[in-house]
């Protein structure tokens, strides 16, 4: 069980982790659509610093947020279950496909060969499909039943999880051929979990904080009502 001040950090790393997600968002913004190879070198030197911030951001946030998620299986008392041992292998997933990204982002910087920044501008657009296909579901489902199967948050946190799972996995197939993920769903795709974060980790927070201090956080919360 952890101590009150690890779950106050925990919840904190949650807020800060989805906060710099979402300015690494709003600072980095791709370069316009249909753009030449010549187009595609200015864009990256015109925007070199906010690339690079930008990239940073996102590779730092998702950490976070593994760290926090993983707090709540911990938590849970998940660690033993299958469902815990699955948002383990969700956050791996998730923050690989995010790193590969980031790659992209940093190739699309070069300027030789002529056509790096191309290159790395099609990895990011396909990579972006194993969001939705693989990386988001694998984590939100098994996430969301280790939420149910506990009382460390509201229950309809642990839902609300399990139908942001279906809404990726959905949107995966949808836009599977599709060479470019529409801006609408990655906007949506952005915005909507960046919302659940917040209000878990403000959830988790406020418990923390009401805890008695030299005890772990809600004898309770270790008490599953389910056994996946």
């Amino acid at each position: 069980m952890l101590t009150r001040r690890a779950t106050v950090w925990a919840a904190v790393s949650g807020l800060v982790g989805t906060c710099l997600l979402g300015i690494s968002f709003a600072i980095n913004n791709g370069p316009p659509a249909g753009a030449s190879g010549a187009q595609l070198i200015a864009f990256g030197q015109q925007h070199h610093d906010a690339i690079l911030w930008g990239s940073w951001l996102q590779a730092v946030g998702p950490v976070l947020i593994a760290v926090f998620a993983l707090a709540l299986v911990f938590l849970a008392g998940a660690t033993a279950r299958l469902a815990g041992w699955m948002t383990l292998f969700g956050a791996a997933t998730l923050m690989t496909v995010s790193l590969i990204e980031i790659t992209g982002y940093l190739g699309v910087l070069h300027t030789s060969p002529a056509t790096m920044a191309g290159t790395s501008l099609a990895l990011i657009r396909s990579v972006q499909h194993l969001w939705f296909i693989v990386a988001a579901p694998a984590l939100w489902l098994p996430l969301g039943l280790v939420i149910l199967g506990s009382a460390v948050l509201p229950r309809i946190l642990g839902y609300l999880a399990i139908v942001l799972a279906a809404g990726y996995a959905l949107a995966g197939a949808l836009t599977l051929l599709d060479l470019t993920v529409p801006a609408a769903v990655q906007i949506s795709a952005g915005v909507v979990p960046a919302l659940w974060w917040l209000a878990a980790a403000g959830t988790l927070l406020t418990r923390a904080r009401q805890a008695p201090s030299t005890a772990g956080l809600l004898g309770g919360a270790a008490t599953g009502h389910g056994t996946v």
